[in-house]
Formats: structure tokens, C-alpha cells, sequence
């Protein structure tokens, strides 16, 4: 709860025995009372000040018992004012201590994750999308207010405040135990640099590089070690033309991504090593009925061709080890899927 709801009914309180005691004096004090010093009264009344009374109560009895009140109630509302502030100060600092505390210990944990390189215009999308699979990852960011905007919507995301291409801040996120990273930086030059850093720290992570001038630095960031450099811009440009020329097929892609009631999503099954699935057709696995997943394209071990894919595969398609099942479902049966592919018993 932020101070502004916290603070409300303390200070409707205090307002209200202010407005009560100045009428009170206005009321009871005489004609001779002017608002000023009803308001003087009030304050130092209120405060326990107590510098003397200018509002005379000695020959006023009903005006001296209104005193009294006023002391009481406004004594016991400062002091509630005070109490609700101090206790928000303590917690959100304690609160925020043990929540650092925490962080750091997940993040020196962390093994298999994801890194996103900030968290601006791009990064916040990424890690939305992360945060929805259910991916582990940790954020490194330059400023912390990006960080803060979007930790208002998911509490719990692991960051770093420094600059992502400081070796030192890498191997703080422990990118040598990642899985993959995204450099998605705004400036291109900071992304070769980060790709070329943690391609010499981790020969085998998958690093995606954000590029906005392709003709210029896409070339130079492959050749850096990214798997994979994507263009906002292009993307952007790809987007717009088909909105026009297939609008409902990005109604359905838009409506997939956004649904709350479940993760639906196009995601990759791989056959690991040993994996009962070798050997195994579609048919036999039977995706559809058993984990609700519809089977779209797959790709062969043995392809050498980066976009060699069976598209519709027919359902005597033979799997083997290291091949990669691309289908569309929620991402619970997705994992539910991946589990028992990784099971050395046959499907």
C-alpha cells in the first residue's frame, strides 16, 4: 500500500479536528475572536506547543471543556499521524533491505536463465514475455526508474543497476552459467559491444542482438557472436504491412500474446539425448490428445539448412535425437511435454 491510501483517514482526521476547533473558538470564544487567532489557537493546541493562550478560557467554562477535547483528540491524532508515517518509512526501507538481500542471493543462484540488456522501449516487452513463460531471467538496467515502472506490474524481477557492458556487471547476472541473453540496448555499438564480450565469456550461450541500422552493424554483430540480430524497425515495417494485407491474422497473434486466462504460444520441444521420443512418430506421441498441442512444423537433427523444416508434418514423421518440434499450445502443456521428452523411457 503507497503512503497517499495510507495517509488517507489520518488526515482526514487531522482535518477534521482542525476545522472543529478553529469553528469552536470562532463559536464559543466571542465576538472578539478573530479568525487569526482562532487559527493560533488551533495550532498550538494541536501541536502541544503551548507558547499561552490568547483566546482568554478562564471565565469560559463550556470553551475550557471544548479545550480539553480538542487537547485530547488532537494529541491522540498527531500522534497517529506520526506513527503511520514513521511505520511507512521503516517498512519500505526494511522491506527494501531484505528484498535486495534476497535478489542478490537468487540472482547468485541462477543457472539457465536469460539476461536482457535494458529495459527500455524493447526490453520491457521482452522481459513481459519472459515473465509470462515463466523463464528465469535477471535484468541489467542503467537507470532505475525503468526498473520501478515495471516492477509496479511484476513484483518479483530480478535487476542489476549498472551498464551492461561492464564485464564485471555480466559476470555479476552470472553470464557464464546463462542460457541465452538480448542485448537490447538502444544504441547498436553498446550491443556489439555486449555481444562481443559475452561470446568470450560463454561459447555456447545464444545471444540475440537488437540492430537498428542492419546494413551497418547486423554483419558485425554475427561476426561478434550474436545467433541472431532482429530489427525493431523492419519488424515495425512487417507488422504495419500486415495489418493491411492479413488483419485477422494479427488479430489472432495479438489475442495469443495478450490473453491473461492462459499463456497460449508458438513454442519449440527438442528431443534431448536419450530421450524416449527417438525413434518415435507423431502418430505414436499423439501431442494433440495427450498435452492439447498442435503440432506445426519440424526440424531434423540432421538439417543443415537453418530453415529446413517440415511444415504440416504428416503423422508417420520419425523423430530422432536433437530434433525440434515447433507447436502451438499453453505453455503449461508445453512444459508438461518437454518433461516427459526428456524421460529415457519410450513414449
Amino acid at each position: 500500500m503507497n503512503l497517499r491510501r495510507r495517509l488517507t483517514y489520518p488526515l482526514l482526521a487531522l482535518l477534521a479536528i482542525s476545522v472543529t476547533s478553529i469553528s469552536g473558538y470562532l463559536i464559543l470564544g466571542g465576538p472578539n475572536v478573530s479568525f487569526l487567532q482562532a487559527l493560533y489557537m488551533a495550532v498550538i493546541t494541536l501541536s502541544g506547543v503551548g507558547y499561552g493562550e490568547i483566546v482568554d478560557t478562564s471565565h469560559n467554562p463550556t470553551l475550557r471543556i471544548f479545550n480539553i477535547f480538542i487537547v485530547l483528540f488532537g494529541v491522540a491524532t498527531m500522534v497517529y499521524v506520526f506513527s503511520v508515517v514513521t511505520a511507512f518509512l521503516v517498512e519500505g526501507e526494511l522491506g527494501n533491505l531484505f528484498w535486495r538481500r534476497k535478489m542478490e542471493k537468487q540472482i547468485g543462484a541462477l543457472t539457465d536463465h536469460y539476461i536482457i540488456c535494458g529495459l527500455g522501449d524493447t526490453g520491457r516487452y521482452v522481459a513481459a514475455e519472459l515473465q509470462a513463460a515463466g523463464t528465469p531471467f535477471v535484468v541489467i538496467e542503467s537507470h532505475e526508474d525503468p526498473v520501478q515502472k515495471f516492477r509496479e506490474t511484476y513484483h518479483d524481477v530480478l535487476y542489476v543497476i549498472g551498464d551492461a557492458t561492464d564485464e564485471a556487471i555480466l559476470d555479476y547476472t552470472r553470464v557464464a552459467q546463462a542460457k541465452g541473453l538480448i542485448a537490447g540496448l538502444s544504441a547498436d555499438k553498446d550491443n556489439l559491444v555486449i555481444t562481443f564480450l559475452v561470446r568470450q565469456k560463454s561459447p555456447s550461450i545464444r545471444i540475440v542482438a537488437r540492430c537498428t541500422d542492419e546494413e551497418k552493424f547486423s554483419d558485425r554483430m554475427l561476426k561478434a557472436g550474436a545467433d541472431a540480430t532482429v530489427s525493431p524497425n523492419r519488424i515495425g515495417g512487417l507488422r504495419l504491412a500486415s495489418e493491411v494485407l492479413r488483419p485477422h491474422v494479427v488479430e489472432f497473434l495479438d489475442v495469443m500474446l495478450k490473453e491473461q486466462a492462459r499463456t497460449l504460444r508458438v513454442e519449440q520441444i527438442e528431443v534431448p539425448k536419450g530421450s524416449g521420443w527417438n525413434g518415435s512418430s507423431l502418430d505414436r506421441l499423439d501431442l494433440k490428445t495427450r498435452y492439447n498441442l498442435l503440432t506445426l512444423a519440424i526440424k531434423n537433427a540432421d538439417s543443415r539448412i537453418s530453415t529446413d523444416f517440415v511444415v504440416n508434418p504428416p503423422a508417420g514423421q520419425l523423430l530422432r535425437e536433437g530434433s525440434i518440434i515447433i507447436v502451438l499450445g499453453d505453455v503449461s502443456d508445453v512444459n508438461r511435454a518437454r518433461e516427459e521428452a526428456r524421460d529415457h523411457q519410450p513414449a
